[in-house]
C-alpha cells in the first residue's frame, strides 16, 4: 500500500507538468478554436529567455514575469503574422502552420543557445514533506499549487469578465461577433499573446524536474494534447485532470506492468484516451457544441 501511495503521488506530480502546458494549449483553443502543436516549442523558448534573463542578475520570479511578458508579444506577433493570414481559408490551415512552427523553432533555439542541457534554478525548497510512509517533495507540492491557482484564474477569466467572454464569443462565432460590435481580430491576438504568456510559466515549472535544451519539451507535448484532449480542449479544469490521470496511470502501469515498463509507458495516454472518447467524444469536461438551424 504504501509503494501504491508514492506511486499515486509520484503520478500527480508528474501529470501536474502535463497539465501545465496542457493549460496553455486549451486557452488557445478556447480563445481562438486551434489546437496550437507548437505550444511545446514556445514554452521551451520562454524558458530559454527566463533563464537568461536570470543569468543576466534579475531574481527568479521577476526573471519569470519578464519571459511572460516576452511570450505575450512573441505568441501575438505569430498570430498577427503567421495564422491570420490563413484563418477561414481552410479548416485545418492554422494548425498545419502550427507543426511547422513545432520544426522550426526546435532548430532556431538551437542555433541561439546551443543543443548543450543547462540546469534551471529551483523555484521551490529541495525538500520532502513526510506524510506517514509517503514522500512528498517540496517541488512536487509546487507544482500543483500553482497549477491550481492558474486554473482558477482562468477559469474567473473565461466566466467572470467581459474579456473572456468576449474571447469565447471570438472563437465560438466570428462572424456573428463581428456584427455584434466584437473586436474579433484583436482578441485572437489577445488569445494567442496570453496563451503563450501562460506557456513560460508552464515551461518554468517543467524545467523544476528536467534540463533546459531545445529538446526539453518533445515528450512533454505529445503527453499536454493527450492531458488536453482526455479532459476536454474547451476546459481549463479538464486539461488539468486529464494530466494526473495520465500521469497516475502511466506510473502506476509502468511499475506493475512488467512487460511495459520504461519503454512502452507512452502507449498508456493513447490506451486511455481511445476507451474514453469511445464513451465521450468531447472529452471528460468538454461541452457539446449545439448549433440552431
Amino acid at each position: 500500500m504504501t509503494d501504491l501511495l508514492q506511486l499515486l503521488v509520484s503520478g500527480l506530480a508528474s501529470g501536474s507538468i502535463y497539465g501545465a502546458l496542457a493549460l496553455a494549449i486549451v486557452f488557445v483553443f478556447r480563445s481562438t478554436g486551434v489546437v496550437n502543436f507548437s505550444q511545446g516549442e514556445l514554452a521551451m523558448i520562454s524558458t530559454f529567455v527566463t533563464l537568461g534573463l536570470y543569468k543576466a542578475g534579475a531574481p527568479l520570479v521577476i526573471a519569470i514575469i519578464g519571459s511572460m511578458v516576452i511570450s505575450f508579444v512573441l505568441g501575438a506577433a505569430i498570430e498577427r503574422v503567421l495564422i491570420r493570414p490563413v484563418q477561414g481559408r481552410s479548416e485545418h490551415a492554422p494548425s498545419i502552420i502550427t507543426l511547422g512552427l513545432f520544426l522550426g523553432l526546435s532548430g532556431i533555439a538551437g542555433w541561439i543557445w546551443g543543443l548543450d542541457p543547462e540546469t534551471f534554478p529551483g523555484m521551490f525548497p529541495e525538500r520532502s514533506l513526510e506524510v506517514g510512509s509517503v514522500r512528498l517533495s517540496y517541488t512536487s507540492l509546487g507544482i500543483i499549487a500553482v497549477l491550481l491557482a492558474t486554473v482558477a484564474v482562468l477559469y474567473v477569466f473565461f466566466e467572470r469578465t467581459r474579456l473572456g467572454l468576449m474571447m469565447k464569443a471570438a472563437a465560438s462565432n466570428p462572424a456573428t461577433s463581428r456584427l455584434a460590435g466584437v473586436p474579433v481580430s484583436r482578441l485572437l491576438m489577445c488569445g494567442w499573446g496570453v496563451a503563450s504568456a501562460v506557456g513560460a510559466l508552464a515551461g518554468a515549472l517543467i524545467a523544476q524536474s528536467v534540463y533546459v535544451s531545445p529538446s526539453m519539451m518533445v515528450a512533454v507535448i505529445i503527453y499536454a494534447l493527450a492531458a488536453a484532449a482526455l479532459g476536454g480542449l474547451s476546459s481549463p479544469v479538464g486539461a488539468v485532470v486529464g494530466g494526473w490521470i495520465i500521469g497516475v496511470a502511466e506510473a502506476v502501469v509502468s511499475d506493475r506492468v512488467g512487460f511495459i515498463g520504461g519503454d512502452l509507458k507512452i502507449v498508456v495516454p493513447l490506451v486511455i484516451i481511445f476507451a474514453v472518447l469511445l464513451v465521450k467524444p468531447t472529452g471528460l469536461f468538454g461541452a457539446k457544441e449545439v448549433s440552431r438551424v
